[in-house]
C-alpha cells in the first residue's frame, strides 16, 4: 500500500527526510512556514555519520562538492599555542571525517533532492489543525484551508517546536550558555576545524569552503538574556577581548554590519514515545543538543536517513514507527550526553585552577575520551 506523509519544517531534517521518503516511492508533501527557502545560520560542520547518511540519500557527493573536508581538529590555548592535533576516527565508509559547509548550500542540495523524487514543497504554509481519523490515519488542516488525509504527520519543526508544545508541554532547557557565530573571510591557516580555549569561554573556527570561514564563541549567559542585534557586534567584540593570536587578529577584522547570528544553547532530549496520535516527532523537536559535537543537525539527517529506509518496508505503520523509535533515541542520547560533557568542561575554567585542569586534560586526556565517541557513532544508526 502506498502511504502519504506529511512533513512539518523545510529545515535541513525536513528537507532531507523528503528526498528519503520520495526515493522510496512514499508519497510525500513538505510545509515550511517561511515564503520560500529561507536559511537561519551561518555555516554547519557535517561529521563522517551524518556524511555516510547523505551517501545512503545519494546526495555525499553533492555535499562535498560544495564544503571543506578535513580530518583534524586542533585545539590551543587563548593565546593561539597548540594543545593537541586530534585525528577524528568519524572517516570509515569511504567518506572523509568531516565537511563543513554553508547553510545555504546545504539547503539547497536538499531542496534540489526534494524535487527530483517527486516530494512537494509548499511554502508559505503550515498546520492548522490535526486530527486521527478512524482507520489510524491522519486528517491535516492546512493554514491555506485545505485538509488532507495522510498516514503519517512528521514534525521537523526545530527546537521551538509548536508541535511538540501542543502535544506534550515541553519545552527546551536552556544550559546557562549561548553561541555567538559570524562569517569571515577564510584565513589561509584555517584549513580544518580549531578550537581555543579561554578564561570561561570557548572561540572556534570552521572553513566553509575556500573562500569563506566561520567564527563561533561560546559564552557563559545568566537568566538567557535576548540581545538587540545592534548590539551583537559590542557584545561579541567584549567577549573576545582575552583572546590573543589569531583569534585576536580575527576579532579585530569583525564590523559592525558583519550578520553575527546569537543562539541560546538549549536541550530537548523526549522520552519515548516520540509518537503521539499520528504525529511523530523528529530532529531538533525530539533530541536538540550542544553543537560541541557538531551532532545536532547530525542526528535529524540521521533521523532522515533511517526513516525513509524503515517506513520503506513493508508492515504495519506503528510497528514500524516503534522499531524506528527505539532506534533513534539510544544514538541521539549518545550525542547529546558527548555534547553537553564538553560544554560543561569548558565553561568550568572560570579560574586560573580550572582552565589549568582543563588544559591539561586537553593534552592528555582529550584524545582517549573523543575516540570513544567517535567508536560509539562509527555504530551502524
Amino acid at each position: 500500500m502506498k502511504r502519504r506523509i506529511l512533513i512539518i519544517g523545510g529545515g535541513i531534517g525536513g528537507l532531507a527526510a523528503g528526498a528519503a521518503l520520495g526515493q522510496q516511492g512514499i508519497e510525500t508533501t513538505i510545509v515550511e512556514i517561511q515564503s520560500e527557502n529561507l536559511v537561519a545560520g551561518v555555516g554547519i560542520n557535517i561529521p563522517g555519520n551524518a556524511l555516510r547518511a547523505l551517501d545512503r540519500i545519494g546526495l555525499l557527493d553533492d555535499v562535498l562538492a560544495h564544503g571543506f573536508t578535513f580530518d583534524r581538529v586542533d585545539f590551543h590555548d587563548s593565546a593561539s599555542r597548540l594543545l593537541l592535533a586530534l585525528r577524528s576516527k568519524l572517516g570509515v565508509g569511504g567518506v572523509p571525517p568531516n565537511c563543513a559547509i554553508q547553510r545555504r548550500d546545504l539547503a539547497r542540495i536538499l531542496e534540489k533532492a526534494c524535487v527530483d523524487v517527486g516530494t512537494q514543497i509548499r511554502y508559505g504554509t503550515s498546520v492548522q489543525d490535526m486530527r486521527t481519523t478512524a482507520d489510524g490515519g491522519v486528517a491535516a488542516t492546512l493554514t491555506d484551508g485545505s485538509t488532507e488525509q495522510y498516514d503519517l504527520v512528521v514534525a521537523f519543526d526545530g527546537i521551538r517546536s509548536s508541535f511538540r508544545k501542543a502535544a506534550l508541554g515541553i519545552e527546551p532547557r536552556f544550559t546557562g550558555y549561548s553561541v555567538w557565530r559570524v562569517a569571515l573571510e577564510r584565513h589561509p591557516d584555517v584549513t580544518r576545524n580549531m578550537y581555543f580555549q579561554g578564561m570561561g569561554t570557548k572561540a572556534g573556527l570552521f572553513p566553509l569552503n575556500e573562500a569563506v570561514m566561520y567564527l563561533l564563541h561560546v559564552t557563559p549567559e545568566p537568566g538567557n538574556p535576548r540581545h538587540a542585534k545592534e548590539q551583537f557586534y559590542s557584545h561579541l567584540t567584549e567577549r573576545l577581548d582575552g583572546y590573543t593570536g589569531l583569534i585576536g587578529e580575527l576579532r579585530d577584522r569583525i564590523k559592525p554590519d558583519d550578520d553575527i547570528v546569537y543562539a541560546p544553547i538549549e536541550e530537548v532530549l523526549l522520552p519515548l514515545p516520540w509518537y503521539h496520535e499520528g504525529l511523530l516527532l523528529l530532529g531538533d523537536a525530539a533530541h536538540a543538543m550542544a553543537p560541541h559535537r557538531t551532532q545536532g543537525a547530525a542526528m535529524a539527517i540521521e533521523d532522515a536517513a533511517v526513516l525513509g529506509e524503515t517506513l520503506g518496508r513493508d508492515g504495519d505503520l506503528r510497528e514500524l514507527i516503534a522499531e524506528f523509535q527505539e532506534r533513534r533515541f539510544v544514538r541521539a542520547k549518545i550525542a547529546q550526553d558527548a555534547s553537553r560533557d564538553i560544554l560543561l568542561a569548558e565553561m568550568n575554567t572560570a579560574d586560573q585552577a580550572a582552565l589549568d585542569r582543563q588544559t591539561a586534560f586537553i593534552r592528555n586526556g582529550l584524545e582517549g575520551v573523543s575516540h570513544q565517541v567517535d567508536d560509539a557513532l562509527n555504530q551502524p544508526f
